[in-house]
C-alpha cells in the first residue's frame, strides 16, 4: 500500500531533469501565451506552518506565517522547525520550495478549524518534507489526517528525504466551517510543512459520469471526496500553478507511457484554442492543456491494432476518476479523426469524432469515466486510445491532450484503508458505557455541589445578608441558569477547573469567541493590557462583548486566571462591568465581559477634570472594599451616562 502511494505522490526529483526536454519543443509557448483567465476564490487559506514569516511564492500566491494563522489552530504545542536549504537530491521548482523549509510539530492530536463563506468544492493541499530536528526525529514521525467527515490519510509516514511530497484533494464542505485533524498515533509525533485550503468552481465536477463494468452512468459524485493521483499535460511542458487557471500542476507524462516512440507531440499557439459557449470553459483545463497533444508517430499506417497507452500505479481497492481532455489540433477538416477510447482494456468510447461533439475543430471537449475497483488488476490502471478500425473515410490517428486521474473515497468516507474518520465502535467505549459514564459524571458532580453549598452556608455569618448598607448588599451573584459545573474539554491538564457550583457564568466554546470577533482580527482590538488584548465582539443575536484574551508570555498564570473569574462572577454593580463567561479550551484563557460603550473609570479620574474628580476618591481604603479594590481595577470599572463614581468612597455611602 505504502509503495503504491508513493507513486502517487508528484515527484519533483523527475520534474527538475525534464527541463532541457522542455527546450526543444517546437513551440515557444513563453512568448505565445496569454495569461490565464483570473479566478477569485471565496476561501483562500494558504499557510507556511512554522515559518515566522509570511512567504511570497514566485506564482504570486502569499502564504500567512505561522504566528498570523495561530487563530485557525487548536494544539497544546508550539513545537516548530526549519533548515536554511534543502538537500539538491530533493530538488523541486522554486516556485514551491520555500513551503519545505519549515514545518509545525504536534505531540497531540491538533486542529485546525476554518470559517467557510462558501460552501462547495474545496482544493485542500498538503506539503510534506521531513525537516532534521534535534530533538524529534521527523522521518519515524507516524499520524493520521482527517477532516469532519473524510480520512485522508491514516497512519501515514514519510522517511524518503529524497522527495518533497505534494497531497492534493478535492473535498465538498456542506457546512460553514471546516476542521483539519492531526493525530499522531501512540508515542510518535505528526507535522505538517504547508497547508492550503482555497475553493473550486462549482461546475469542475460534474455530479454523474460515465461507467465502466457496468457500463452505464454513475451517479453522485458529489457525496464523495477525491485525491488527485495524476494529472498530465500530454505532449507538453509542465503547468505550474502560475500558469493555470486554479493553481494546479500538471505534469509531463513520459514517464507512465508505453512506448513513447510510437508516439508524436503536437502542438498549435494557445491562442488558437476557442472554448464554446457554455461548454467547456478554461477553469476545466488552461489552453496550455489543449494546445499540445500526442498522436501516432506515422498516423494512417495499415496496422490499426496500435493504441497509445498510459499505464499508471494504482491502489486497487479503490475506485478511480478518469477525467480525458480532448482537442482536435490535428486535422484539417471535419470529420476526419475517429478514435476509441479504453480504460483497463475494456471499450470506454467507441468510433469518438471530436468535431462533431466539439462542433468544430481547435475546441476543447473533456469526458468523466468512473472505474470501479474491481477492474483494476495488478495494482495499475490502463488508459488507451487508438484508432477506430470500423472506420474506413479517415486515416486512422487517436489524439489525448490532457489526463486526470483521481481517487474516489469508498464508503467509510476515507482514502486511505477502510477507516472512518469518525471513532471506530470497535475500539472504543460502547454507547451505554458512554451514558453510564456521563450518568456517574453528573452524579458526582451533584454530590461536590450539594456538599460545597452547604460547607458555603455554614460559614458565612448569620447577619452577612441583614447588615444595611453593607457589602453584600450591592454584590448579587450572577444567573444560576447560566452557570456551568465543569469547563470544556482540554488536553492541558492546568487548562480546566471545577467552578464549585458558585457560578462562574456562562461557558464559551473557542468557535463561538472566534466566529464574534471574526477571528480575533485585529482590527477588532479596543484595547490592551497586561493580561492581553480585548477584542469588541459579537454574538448571533446582536449582543456586543468585551473579550479578553491571555497572551501566554504575561506572566498571568492559570491560578490568576480562576481567581479572577471566581470572584468577578460574585460582583455585580451597575458601575462594575460585569463578567459573563469564560473559555479554557485548548489552553486558552479568555474572558468574555459586558461590553460598556463609555469606556473605563480610569479615563473619567484622570481625564482634563482630574482635579475636580479627587473628592470622590477620597477615603478609597475602606477594609469593606478591600476585595472590589483588589478585583476592580479602574480599567474594569465602566463609566454609564449620569453615574457618579462613589464606588470607591467609604462603605456607609449609599448608592
Amino acid at each position: 500500500m505504502e509503495e503504491q502511494g508513493r507513486h502517487c505522490v508528484f515527484t519533483f526529483r523527475y520534474l527538475c531533469s525534464l527541463h532541457l526536454f522542455f527546450l526543444y519543443l517546437p513551440f515557444n509557448f513563453a512568448s505565445s501565451y496569454s495569461s490565464p483567465l483570473k479566478y477569485t476564490p471565496a476561501d483562500n487559506y494558504l499557510i507556511n506552518c512554522g515559518s515566522p514569516e509570511s512567504t511570497l511564492l514566485e506564482d504570486g500566491r502569499n502564504f500567512k506565517s505561522d504566528p498570523e494563522s495561530a487563530s485557525f489552530l487548536s494544539s497544546d504545542e508550539n513545537i516548530l522547525t526549519s533548515v536554511h536549504s534543502i538537500p539538491n537530491s530533493a530538488s523541486s521548482p522554486s516556485s514551491s520550495l520555500p513551503l519545505y523549509l519549515t514545518a509545525r510539530i504536534f505531540k497531540d492530536e491538533s486542529i485546525y478549524r476554518f470559517l467557510i463563506f462558501k460552501p462547495g468544492r474545496h482544493w485542500l493541499r498538503l506539503y510534506f518534507y521531513p525537516l532534521s530536528n534535534p530533538t524529534y526525529n521527523l522521518n519515524t514521525a507516524s499520524f493520521s489526517v482527517t477532516t469532519d467527515s473524510t480520512v485522508l490519510l491514516h497512519h501515514f509516514s514519510d522517511n524518503d528525504n529524497t522527495t518533497l511530497l505534494f497531497k492534493e484533494y478535492l473535498v465538498n464542505i456542506t457546512s460553514n466551517k471546516f476542521s483539519l485533524k492531526f493525530s499522531p498515533v501512540k508515542n510518535s509525533i505528526a507535522f505538517i510543512n504547508a497547508i492550503e485550503l482555497v475553493s473550486a468552481t462549482d461546475d469542475l465536477i460534474s455530479d454523474s459520469a460515465s461507467a465502466i463494468s457496468p457500463a452505464g452512468d454513475f451517479n453522485g459524485l458529489s457525496d464523495y471526496a477525491f485525491e488527485v493521483s495524476y494529472r498530465f499535460n500530454i505532449g507538453g511542458p509542465m503547468i505550474t500553478p502560475k500558469n493555470d487557471t486554479l493553481g494546479r500542476t500538471w505534469l509531463f507524462d513520459t514517464q507512465f507511457m508505453k512506448f513513447p516512440q510510437g508516439a508524436r507531440n503536437v502542438s498549435v499557439n494557445p491562442d488558437s484554442i476557442k472554448y464554446p459557449e457554455g461548454g467547456v470553459t478554461p477553469l476545466i483545463a488552461s489552453n496550455w492543456v489543449y494546445s499540445t497533444a500526442y498522436e501516432m508517430a506515422d498516423p494512417g499506417v495499415a496496422n490499426t491494432n496500435f493504441n497509445l497507452t498510459w499505464v499508471m500505479p494504482v491502489d486497487s481497492s479503490f475506485s478511480y476518476l478518469i477525467r480525458m481532455h480532448f482537442c482536435d489540433i490535428v486535422s484539417k477538416g471535419l470529420n476526419e479523426l475517429y478514435f476509441n477510447v479504453y480504460l483497463n482494456g475494456m471499450l470506454g468510447i467507441s468510433s469518438l469524432d471530436l468535431s462533431t461533439l466539439a462542433s468544430g475543430l481547435a475546441v476543447p471537449y473533456y469526458k468523466d469515466f468512473v472505474v470501479n475497483a474491481s477492474t483494476i488488476l495488478n495494482g495499475s490502471l490502463m488508459v488507451q486510445v487508438g484508432p477506430a478500425s470500423i472506420v474506413i473515410t479517415s486515416l486512422p490517428n487517436p489524439i489525448l491532450n490532457g489526463l486526470e486521474v483521481m481517487k474516489i473515497s469508498n464508503l467509510a468516507g476515507s482514502l486511505d484503508g477502510l477507516f472512518s474518520s469518525k471513532k471506530d465502535p470497535n475500539s472504543g467505549p460502547s454507547s451505554i458505557q458512554i451514558a453510564a459514564t456521563v450518568a456517574l459524571a453528573m452524579a458526582v458532580a451533584l454530590v461536590l455541589l450539594l456538599i460545597i453549598r452547604m460547607a458555603w452556608g455554614r460559614r458565612r455569618p448569620q447577619s452577612w445578608n441583614h447588615r444595611r448598607g453593607s457589602f453584600s448588599s450591592w454584590l448579587l451573584p450572577l444567573n444560576a441558569s447560566q452557570c456551568s459545573f465543569l469547563s470544556a474539554k482540554s488536553k492541558s491538564s492546568n487548562s480546566s477547573f471545577i467552578s464549585s457550583g458558585i457560578g462562574v457564568g456562562r461557558y464559551f466554546s473557542l468557535n463561538d469567541l472566534r466566529e464574534a470577533t471574526k477571528n480575533f482580527d485585529e482590527n477588532a482590538v479596543i484595547g490592551v493590557g497586561g493580561f492581553g488584548k480585548v477584542y469588541l465582539g459579537e454574538l448571533e443575536d446582536g449582543t456586543k462583548l468585551a473579550i479578553k484574551r491571555g497572551n501566554p508570555r504575561s506572566g498571568q498564570g492559570i491560578n490568576e486566571f480562576q481567581t479572577e473569574i471566581q470572584m468577578l462572577s460574585k460582583l455585580r454593580h451597575r458601575h462594575l462591568v460585569s463578567l459573563i463567561g469564560y473559555c479554557d479550551e485548548q489552553s486558552e484563557m479568555i474572558l468574555v465581559y459586558q461590553y460598556m460603550a463609555n469606556g473605563p473609570l480610569r479615563d473619567h479620574l484622570y481625564g482634563p477634570n482630574f482635579k475636580s474628580n479627587l473628592p470622590f476618591c477620597h477615603g478609597g481604603k475602606g477594609s469593606k472594599f478591600a476585595l472590589a479594590q483588589h478585583v476592580a481595577s479602574t480599567t474594569s470599572i465602566r463609566a454609564r451616562p449620569k453615574a457618579s463614581f462613589t464606588v470607591m468612597s467609604r462603605p456607609q455611602t449609599s448608592f
